[in-house]
C-alpha cells in the first residue's frame, strides 16, 4: 500500500504484517509477534530538513502534481505489494493554459507553467506586452551607446583635422562654404570670384607652397613629342595645313574663352599669313646679337609654359606678365651680348624669391635643356614656338582691356605688351631668313654653357661644404 502527501514530498511505505508461524518456544512464552518492515524504507528526516520542506511554497490547486506509480508509468500490471518496493514516483506538471500537455516552461513574471509558445501568448496579455516592451527597450539601450560613441569619434576626428590644418597654415582659415561644396558636388566649374577672401588667400598660399602640385597631371611639352620632328611650313613661313573650325572668325588670335585642349596637346600652329622679309620691316641691318636675344626669349617661353603646365589660356594676362618679368629683352629692353650673360640673368630671376617655389637652380637647368631641344628641331619648330609666344602676348594685351585692373597698371602694362608683341614678330621674321646650319651651332653653344654652369654649381657646393666647420660628434659608435 502506497500513500502520497500532497503538501510535501514525504513518502511512507508500510507493508501488511503477515503473521508467520513463530517458533514453538516463543509461542509458549507468550511474546507478541514482531512486525517486519521492508529494507527499502527511507531513513528518518531530521528537524532541519522538515523545517526546510515546510517553508517551501505550496503549489496552486490548478498545478497539482500528477503522480504516476512506477508500474503505471511502465504500463505493466503488478501487484500492490511490488509497488511498495519501487523508487520515488515520477512527478510531472500539467500546463496551466491548455491543461492537456505537460508544462516544460515557466513564465519569468507570474511563474505560471506552460507547455508551448502559443500557451505563453494566451496565458496573460500583461506578461507578453511587458516582456516585448522590455526587449525593445534593452535593444535600444544597447544601440544608443554605439551611436553616441560614433558621434564622439567623429567629433574627435574633425577636431584633430582642424587642428592639423591650423598648425600647418599657422593661422585661422575658413572652410569651404556650403554653396561652394554644392557646386563641386554638382560638377559645376568654380571661378575665383566664387571664393571668399579667406578662401582666395588660402588657395594662393597652396599654389605658392606647391601643395596643389600633386593634383595636377604632369604636362609633356610639345617639343618633346615625336610629331615635333615633322613640322612642315611653306616657303614663306605660313602654315601648310590649318584646321578650320566652324567658330573661326576674322580675329587673328584665338579668344581666351574657347576650348583650348587641342592647342595644349598638339603642336602650336605657325603663322596664318606669309611672313614679310626683314627689308620690309626695317632699312637697317639686323643686330648680330639677335641670336643671344633669341635664347632669352626661348627661356621665358619655356618657363611660362612649364609654370602654367602648358595651359597659358587659363590666365593669358597672368602668363604674359610672368613672361615679361622673366625675359629681360622684352620686359626691360635689355641687350645681353653673350649667351652666358643672357642665361645668367634668366637663371638669377628663376632663383629669386618671387619664383623660389618653382624649383630653383635644377628647374632652371631643365629649362636650358628645353631651349636646346627646340633649337635642335630646327627653323620650323622655332617659328611655331615664337608664333605661340606672340599669341600669348596678344591675348594678354586684349585681356588687359577687359579685366578690372587699375588705370596705373593698365597704363604700364599695355605699352610693354605691345612692344613685346612687335619684338616677337620681328624675331619670327628674322628666324625665317636664317640658314638651317645656324641652329645646331647655337644649340651647341647653349649645351657648353649648361655644362659649365653645372660644374660651377658643383664647385660652389663643395666649397661651401668645406668652408663649414664639421660639427662635433655627439654619438660615437662603440
Amino acid at each position: 500500500m502506497q500513500i502520497r502527501c500532497m503538501g510535501h514530498d514525504h513518502q511512507w511505505a508500510f507493508a501488511e504484517h503477515r503473521e508467520a508461524s513463530a517458533p514453538a518456544a516463543r509461542r509458549r512464552k507468550g511474546t507478541p509477534p514482531v512486525p517486519k518492515f521492508p529494507k527499502t524504507v527511507p531513513p528518518r528526516r531530521t528537524e532541519s530538513q522538515r523545517l526546510r520542506d515546510w517553508k517551501r511554497p505550496r503549489v496552486p490547486a490548478m498545478e497539482r502534481d500528477v503522480v504516476l506509480s512506477a508500474p503505471e508509468a511502465a504500463g505493466s500490471s503488478s501487484s500492490p505489494a511490488s509497488s511498495s518496493y519501487s523508487s520515488f514516483a515520477e512527478t510531472r506538471v500539467i500546463c496551466r493554459v491548455c491543461q492537456k500537455q505537460f508544462a516544460q516552461y515557466t513564465c519569468p513574471r507570474c511563474n505560471a507553467r506552460y507547455c508551448s509558445l502559443s500557451c505563453y501568448k494566451g496565458h496573460s496579455v500583461q506578461c507578453t506586452e511587458s516582456f516585448m516592451r522590455e526587449n525593445v527597450m534593452d535593444e535600444l539601450k544597447q544601440m544608443q551607446p554605439e551611436d553616441e560613441s560614433k558621434k564622439k569619434m567623429l567629433d574627435i576626428l574633425k577636431r584633430l583635422h582642424l587642428e592639423e590644418e591650423m598648425a600647418s597654415d599657422g593661422e585661422d582659415e575658413s572652410m569651404l562654404s556650403e554653396e561652394l561644396i554644392q557646386k563641386v558636388m554638382s560638377g559645376e566649374e568654380i571661378k575665383l570670384e566664387d571664393l571668399s577672401d579667406c578662401e582666395i588667400k588660402r588657395f594662393r598660399q597652396a599654389l605658392a607652397s606647391g601643395e596643389l602640385s600633386k593634383m595636377i597631371e604632369p604636362w609633356t611639352p610639345w617639343w618633346k613629342k615625336p610629331s615635333a620632328r615633322s613640322i612642315s611650313l611653306g616657303p614663306d613661313g605660313s602654315q601648310l595645313i590649318r584646321q578650320v573650325n566652324a567658330e573661326d572668325t576674322a580675329v587673328p588670335y584665338p579668344d581666351a574663352n574657347t576650348d583650348q585642349e587641342a592647342s595644349i596637346n598638339e603642336i602650336p600652329e605657325g603663322p596664318e599669313s606669309p611672313l614679310p622679309s626683314l627689308k620690309q620691316l626695317t632699312r637697317t641691318e639686323p643686330s648680330p646679337l639677335l641670336a643671344v636675344h633669341l635664347v632669352d626669349i626661348l627661356y621665358s617661353y619655356c618657363f611660362t609654359l612649364r609654370l602654367y603646365n602648358g595651359d597659358w589660356h587659363s590666365d593669358p594676362l597672368g602668363a604674359s606678365t610672368v613672361a615679361l618679368s622673366m625675359s629681360k629683352v622684352m620686359g626691360q629692353d635689355a641687350k645681353p651680348e653673350t649667351v652666358p650673360e643672357a642665361l645668367a640673368a634668366c637663371i638669377e630671376e628663376t632663383c629669386s624669391p618671387a619664383y623660389r617655389h618653382t624649383g630653383g637652380f635644377r628647374f632652371a637647368i631643365g629649362l636650358v635643356d628645353d631651349i636646346i631641344a627646340i633649337l635642335s628641331l630646327g627653323q620650323n619648330a622655332l617659328i611655331c614656338a615664337l608664333c605661340d609666344f606672340h599669341r600669348l602676348v596678344e591675348v594678354g594685351k586684349s585681356m588687359l582691356k577687359v579685366e578690372k585692373v587699375g588705370k596705373t597698371e593698365r597704363a604700364q602694362g599695355s605699352p610693354k605688351l605691345r612692344s613685346a608683341a612687335r619684338k616677337l614678330f620681328f624675331m619670327t621674321c628674322w628666324v625665317h631668313e636664317q640658314p638651317d646650319e645656324a641652329w645646331p651651332s647655337l644649340a651647341h653653344i647653349v649645351q657648353v654653357q649648361k655644362a659649365s654652369m653645372e660644374e660651377l654649381e658643383t664647385g660652389n657646393w663643395k666649397a661651401d661644404r668645406k668652408s663649414k666647420p664639421q660639427s662635433a660628434v655627439l654619438i660615437e659608435e662603440l
